[in-house]
């Protein structure tokens, strides 16, 4: 048990470390190249951070586990949006670019609506078992491409408003680099101590994917939204958690399917459903009271509902 914890709090120390250091090279990067952040958010931070939860569903797939790779994606989605969404907006309000809201947000609320479609083949086939199979997993796949030539044909042209100090480019790609590599291997530690401490106090496997993998996973965006938004890159800190749910759903999904049929119970859609919910209240916070920006009552609000979600899942 000591060492579970001392692995996991490893972990944490360098997800806090390599976020910072993710943030300062992407942002530094992204201003010498004239890249707009609002695409350095939804892609390169959006990928990097979202490693963690590539490795486990995929190895959990590999496995067999699927209930845990799938858990892990929609925990991970939920977590991204109540728990890292609210913190970032907690520590200072995050103003949302009108493309975000209206384009990219209702993207991810489409990715977890046509997952639910695809798995649900005894609505559209009359099987008996829901799965999302392999060719399920291509279509996923293929939305994850349009996506990517989307995001890099978004916002051309569009150049930082401030200009602070920038990096030279090789400095800027040491910390970027580093600062991926610390996430990967601190994610993969704060992972594996959680789970075993989770497996000490008898936790169920679904459980265990819906919060305390989805939360170790969600680390890497948690601390780099939350660092992002303390250094006034609100771009990079909704990016990166919006960003990172459309990677999950689109990428990582369709990868783990491709890889392995995943059998889908009606406790699946469930979840995908909560991550469906979610996302609609992000959009929906975004364009009710101050426009386009998430407040801090707001933040605050996300997070106690979070806290609810998890005392529901134990209660349950």
């Amino acid at each position: 048990m000591f060492s579970a914890i001392m692995i996991f709090i490893g972990g944490a120390i360098l997800l806090a470390k390599g976020a910072a250091w993710l943030v300062d090279g992407c942002a530094s990067i992204a201003r010498r190249l004239g890249i707009a952040p609002i695409v350095i958010g939804l892609t390169v931070v959006a990928f990097g951070t979202s490693a963690p939860e590539l490795l486990v569903s995929v190895f959990s797939t590999l496995q067999g586990k699927t209930d845990v790779a799938i858990g892990n994606v929609a925990g991970s989605n939920i977590v991204n949006i109540l728990l890292i969404i609210g913190v970032a907006a907690a520590i200072r309000p995050i103003e949302i670019k009108r493309e975000t809201v209206w384009k990219q947000i209702p993207l991810a609320l489409l990715s977890i609506l046509i997952v639910l479609t695809l798995a649900n083949d005894f609505f559209l086939t009359g099987r008996t078992v829901n799965s999302l199979d392999r060719i399920d997993g291509l279509i996923l796949l293929i939305f994850f491409g349009v996506f990517l030539y989307y995001t890099a044909n978004i916002t051309r042209g569009e150049k930082w408003a401030d200009t602070p100090e920038v990096m030279t480019l090789l400095k800027s790609i040491v910390y970027a680099v580093i600062g991926f590599l610390c996430l990967v291997i601190g994610g993969k530690l704060a992972v594996d101590g959680a789970v075993d401490i989770a497996h000490w106090v008898g936790l169920s496997e679904r459980v265990i994917a819906l919060t305390v993998v989805a939360i170790g996973t969600s680390l890497p965006e948690l601390v780099t939204s939350a660092v992002a938004s303390y250094k006034k890159h609100s771009d990079i800190a909704i990016g990166n958690a919006v960003g990172s749910n459309i990677f999950n759903v689109f990428w990582i999904l369709g990868l783990s399917a491709t890889i392995k049929p995943l059998p889908f119970s009606p406790l699946n859609s469930l979840d995908m459903i909560v991550a469906g919910a979610v996302t609609l209240a992000l959009f929906i916070a975004a364009i009710i009271g101050k426009k386009f920006v998430i407040e801090r009552r707001q933040g605050f609000v996300f997070i106690a509902l979070y806290v609810i979600y998890l005392l529901f899942l134990f209660i349950n």
